[in-house]
């Protein structure tokens, strides 16, 4: 395993993808239609990041930004895994604004912080970037920090980082955790009932953990169960408004509502939305009813947010 650099400069090279029609939506003679492969950095990080932005806009005004961090239990998937692929470039072209999907580093060949470090230092490249390097007309006063899953976490954690930075371009301006993977030594009333539900189980995120987390760890650690007994105080922080989203048949989906009643306490602006017949992944089914319902609530918290000062 490479030794994670204690200081990297970042020479990220982008893509612009089309928030244009879904891979589904192809005609029958092209199923699957090809894209560029994306850019690395270097190999000592695979860090790198596609950029979706639609492909009409009613107007010329820049475009609001989404920093999405793709899930996968730390330990798999990548920016360019398909059901990512579609569902930014579905963001974008319904959202209205640019998403910046980020490639980052997996455990368990990688383990805690080098998800996190891979994610603020994303952050600092974008906002050293000048406007002439984005090949889409970007507004970084508007930006928004997503994540699924294990990327909801980081999302978290890196929005977290960024409060005690001081950017010249990037404002963020809300959270967005889409069943954000946290949790706890302490077996949920959740995790236990249910069992057998599609994609996740206990084993397999008591696995993912031990891979994420350094030797020695366990599941109480401050970035998995982030208001348990090692919990950071946020109360003093400057933490931006948050949009978190809960499925009913998710084992994940106490500690999820764990965290907003934490950030409840610690006097932070957090919106739930539930829906009952969720499972965990949802969003990356289309046939799934709540699938269209997300980018809905994204679009409406995304205009709130950016229009407030």
């Amino acid at each position: 395993m490479a030794e994670t650099p204690t200081t990297l400069r970042l020479s990220l090279k982008t893509e612009l993808l089309p928030g244009a029609p879904l891979l589904w939506d192809t005609p029958s003679s092209h199923p699957f239609r090809p894209h560029p492969k994306p850019q690395h950095i270097e190999p000592a990080r695979n860090l790198w990041f596609r950029l979706y932005a639609p492909t009409s806009t009613a107007t010329t005004d820049a475009l609001p930004v989404i920093i999405f961090f793709h899930g996968g239990g730390f330990a798999f998937m990548a920016a360019n895994s398909r059901s990512f692929d579609v569902l930014c470039r579905q963001l974008a072209r319904e959202t209205n604004a640019a998403v910046i999907s980020v490639n980052y580093r997996l455990a368990p060949e990688y383990k805690y912080p080098c998800q996190y470090e891979d994610g603020f230092d994303t952050l600092k490249y974008i906002d050293d970037m000048s406007s002439e390097s984005f090949p889409a007309s970007l507004d970084l006063g508007r930006c928004f920090i997503a994540g699924d899953s294990a990327g909801g976490n980081l999302a978290h954690h890196v929005a977290l980082k960024a409060c005690e930075h001081t950017f010249s371009n990037i404002k963020i301006k809300g959270l967005i955790a889409i069943q954000p993977f946290f949790g706890g030594e302490e077996r949920t009333e959740s995790e236990i009932k249910l069992v057998g539900v599609p994609l996740i189980s206990v084993e397999r995120t008591d696995w993912m953990w031990k891979a994420f987390l350094p030797a020695g760890s366990d599941r109480n650690h401050s970035v998995v169960n982030v208001f348990g007994p090692n919990a950071v105080d946020i109360s003093g922080v400057k933490f931006p408004a948050t949009l978190l989203f809960v499925g009913g048949f998710d084992p994940l989906q106490d500690w999820q509502k764990r965290y907003h009643e934490g950030l409840k306490k610690a006097g932070k602006e957090v919106h739930l939305v539930e829906y009952p017949n969720a499972f965990h992944g949802f969003y990356c089914f289309p046939e799934s009813p709540e699938s269209s319902l997300i980018i809905g609530e994204v679009k409406n918290f995304v205009q709130k947010q950016s229009s407030l000062a």
